[in-house]
């Protein structure tokens, strides 16, 4: 693949991922605005007792950014919140937002609890004790003149305030100022331009997601009319195409399929795996540790250390070997051998020794070259979760694609005593493509993985047409 495509898939898909995030950022405020706000519109908790048998109760303090020129929100409306109290007890409840500074030199000596966290799943708070040894008694909240907003009585108060630059701080005590507090409260707020920014945020991400695509596919597609008008054919006729296009991918993985296969083994064979599990665990943090190695090795004499790259081209081996065993692909019951040598198993891998590799590819080739890859890897074997309750986890489907994959190849043997050979041939592409990036971003090839799911047991023999077949 010419480093130009390459760049337009990372860069597209870059861009596509970004506009995943936006459009689900505006449907989920688009949600949110339609279903979670009350007839005020705002977002509120759920109204939760708060206790202290001290004077008050304070919120840490709310930094909204010191006042100045900069601040262009000042005067507008941008987002509004409220609070709303309920004395727990007969008696009279104050509550109040006011400056930092002017509610410390209020309750200056004077015995309170700040709370310092909140869980409303379920529920509970945190407070630290201010002024612990303090000897002093607040005067009645309600004489004070700095409040920007204030309600007191012995039925629900509600207050709302704009949000202003500057350092805030809640408030709630008894209105005569006598130490017990307790109070159901419950806060809301309201965010004004929540509707224009769900809309933004959904039309952006359409957009970047059209030219991710666009990118994508443009990195993607070789078109033939480019190909007939690089090399002056007429429209229509068959044009040669480079040869290495056509050559097999430096790393062959392989599975052959049992003739005759328990309908029921496949429910222990994780089980009878682990020991491999267990060795493979320490085989792969020394592949991690000596890819390192051979990073540097790379970057600066250009070639990967034969014995790193045998090494971890047997760690790779290995894996196969017991994954093709026990869980991505369950195509044999042989148990696996224990080595990194090639053995004579229904399951093989082998990957060729590279000779050079690029020392400025090695820079850029695990993490932003193979992004469009691992994107793809990711659909095919990450962990899916359908559903929850309270925060609990509903229907959970570990491996992705690949995973739900074979769980369809084992009930079908289970309950027919056969494999579908057509479900092993497409495991076997998944495997295929996720083992090719393995090796790609492992630095032992230069060459980039195909956008090409190659089906079946056997490594894929691919024809030239120009040419005649080429294995």
């Amino acid at each position: 693949m010419k480093p130009a495509r390459v760049i337009l898939l990372v860069v597209g898909s870059l861009i596509a991922l970004v506009g995943f995030g936006f459009v689900g950022a505006g449907v989920s405020l688009g949600w949110a605005t339609a279903t979670q706000r009350d007839d005020a519109g705002f977002f509120s908790t759920s109204s939760e007792r708060f206790e202290s048998d001290s004077f008050a109760i304070t919120s840490d303090k709310i930094d909204l950014g010191d006042p100045g020129p900069d601040d262009w929100w000042a005067d507008r409306e941008l987002a509004t919140v409220r609070v709303a109290v309920d004395s727990a007890t007969a008696g009279e409840l104050f509550v109040g937002i006011g400056p930092e500074a002017e509610v410390e030199a209020f309750l200056a000596d004077v015995p309170h609890d700040e709370v310092t966290d909140v869980d409303f799943r379920p529920f509970s708070a945190d407070y630290r004790r201010q002024n612990a040894d303090g000897t002093a008694m607040p005067s009645p909240p309600m004489d004070e003149t700095f409040w920007v907003a204030q309600a007191a009585g012995d039925a629900t108060q509600t207050i709302t305030w704009n949000l202003e630059p500057g350092n805030w701080v809640i408030v709630v005590m008894n209105a005569d100022a006598v130490a017990n507090v307790s109070a159901d409260i419950e806060l809301g707020g309201k965010l004004d331009y929540l509707v224009p920014i769900a809309i933004g945020l959904g039309v952006a991400g359409v957009v970047l997601l059209a030219a991710g695509a666009a990118m994508i596919i443009g990195g993607a597609v070789r078109r033939q009319v480019d190909d007939q008008a690089a090399s002056g054919a007429a429209p229509g006729a068959v044009v040669p195409v480079d040869d290495r296009a056509f050559r097999p991918y430096p790393l062959r993985l392989e599975g052959h399929l049992d003739a005759e296969l328990s309908r029921w083994r496949w429910l222990v064979k994780w089980l009878l795996a682990i020991p491999h599990v267990v060795v493979l665990v320490f085989l792969w943090i020394a592949f991690v540790v000596l890819s390192v190695v051979a990073f540097f090795a790379i970057l600066f004499t250009g070639r990967y250390p034969r014995s790193i790259f045998d090494f971890n081209a047997g760690v790779l081996r290995w894996t196969w070997r017991v994954s093709y065993y026990a869980s991505s692909a369950l195509g044999t019951d042989r148990y696996p051998p224990f080595t990194l040598d090639a053995a004579d198993y229904p399951a093989t891998l082998d990957i060729d020794y590279p000779e050079h590799l690029s020392r400025g590819l090695v820079l850029v080739k695990s993490w932003l070259l193979a992004i469009p890859h691992l994107l793809i890897i990711g659909v095919f074997t990450a962990t899916w979760t359908f559903g929850s309750d309270n925060g609990g986890t509903g229907l959970v489907l570990a491996g992705g694609l690949l995973g739900l994959l074979v769980v369809v190849a084992a009930l079908t043997l289970a309950f027919t005593g056969r494999y579908p050979t057509g479900l092993h041939d497409l495991i076997m592409g998944v495997n295929r493509w996720t083992y090719r990036v393995i090796a790609y971003v492992a630095l032992m090839t230069d060459d980039y993985p195909p956008f090409r799911l190659d089906q079946g047991g056997n490594e894929p023999t691919l024809r030239d047409p120009t040419k005649g077949d080429r294995s």
